[in-house]
């Protein structure tokens, strides 16, 4: 977008001009100093330029019925998702993450979470008709140190993994350049990153997809049984301001979670929260689960027989507003994550009660 497309000030888009910087995106790579260094405009003329610029990219989400009876215009949001990189996953959830809300990904330790995480973080960079947003991704990591090599490793792949996708165009991409990882060790600086940090990363469309690789792994450490109104508090905050960046920039949220034990008994092949073992449920209760627009789980399979190949994993849509509750297979190979086709199917995650027979699916 050219920076004469913006609402502003002849003598203003001068100075703009004069300092050389001709796209809306050359403005908002720019803080509000810089600009005033290069243009010479005041304090207050800068910061009307980067919002007329933030505004300017984002563009118009107030459509008319007639507009759309008429087909002047669509729904370019709400129907807009973000791509997981596989046709299969993509299918599941009818096109990918949407860009306005918070996503949960719940699930033990190697279900594949950060994999699909990752993998997400590489998708976002390609261009909208391939499924992604093009702009970069920011991992927010509060228990372990950031996989780079791993990251590496998906990037080497990624003419294998996205065969869709024109040699030439993933040669272009600089993965590795636009993924901005932040490393947080309790909940201030947790807050402190999503409030303050992330909203000027956003602001420059420098990234438009956040990871929280764990939610839980702050409140766990700093709460006990004991003091479980404070923890609901700040998982309000929390939720609150990542739901406000979503829906102000367009951009998805993910949210990996960890599982914790519950009193049921073990039952079906998935239980109602989402896992085979009904012991466990997504960590963080109900000031959590309030929060999210999508509830996702991952589970590895727990087979004693060994079989070739990857592990089989399963990724169930657990709650979703635009969504039924269904599932599918999935593998974690060298190349990145990939659906089984043909393992796709609905389920019930409702419990039938004694002396009740179940629905047959």
């Amino acid at each position: 977008m050219d920076v004469d497309q913006l609402d502003l000030n002849p003598r203003i888009l001068a100075a703009i001009k004069k300092a050389k910087l001709r796209s809306v995106r050359e403005l908002l790579h720019l803080s509000e100093a810089d600009l005033q260094r290069l243009t010479g405009l005041s304090g207050p003329n800068a910061q009307r330029v980067l919002q007329a610029a933030a505004l300017g990219l984002r563009g118009s989400n107030a459509l008319t019925a007639l507009q759309l009876y008429q087909k002047r215009a669509q729904f370019p949001r709400q129907h807009q998702r973000l791509s997981l990189g596989c046709p299969v996953l993509d299918h599941l959830l009818r096109g990918g993450l949407p860009l306005d809300g918070i996503t949960e990904l719940a699930g033990h330790s190697s279900a594949g979470k950060t994999q699909l995480a990752l993998q997400l973080c590489l998708a976002v960079q390609l261009p909208q008709q391939h499924g992604g947003l093009q702009a970069g991704a920011v991992y927010i990591c509060t228990e372990d140190v950031f996989p780079d090599r791993r990251l590496q490793q998906l990037i080497a792949h990624q003419p294998q993994l996205r065969a869709d996708v024109p040699g030439e165009l993933l040669s272009r991409v600089r993965f590795g350049d636009q993924i901005f990882v932040e490393h947080v060790a309790d909940m201030d600086a947790l807050l402190e990153c999503v409030g303050q940090r992330l909203p000027v990363l956003l602001a420059r469309g420098m990234a438009r997809l956040v990871v929280l690789d764990s939610v839980a792994a702050p409140f766990r450490c700093e709460f006990d049984s004991q003091a479980s109104a404070a923890r609901a508090r700040h998982l309000l905050a929390l939720g609150a301001t990542l739901r406000r960046l979503s829906c102000d920039f367009q951009s998805p949220v993910l949210c990996i979670n960890q599982v914790t034990a519950t009193a049921a008994e073990v039952g079906g092949p998935a239980g109602p929260q989402g896992f085979s073992d009904e012991r466990v449920s997504p960590a963080l209760g109900t000031a959590w689960s309030s929060q999210l627009l999508v509830r996702l789980t991952a589970e590895r399979s727990r087979s004693r027989k060994a079989s070739p190949g990857p592990p089989a994993r399963t990724l169930r849509v657990l709650s979703a507003p635009h969504l039924p509750p269904a599932s599918c297979s999935y593998t974690v190979s060298t190349e990145g994550v990939r659906g089984t086709p043909g393992t796709e199917s609905c389920w019930c995650n409702i419990r039938p009660g004694p002396g009740r027979q179940g629905p047959e699916l």
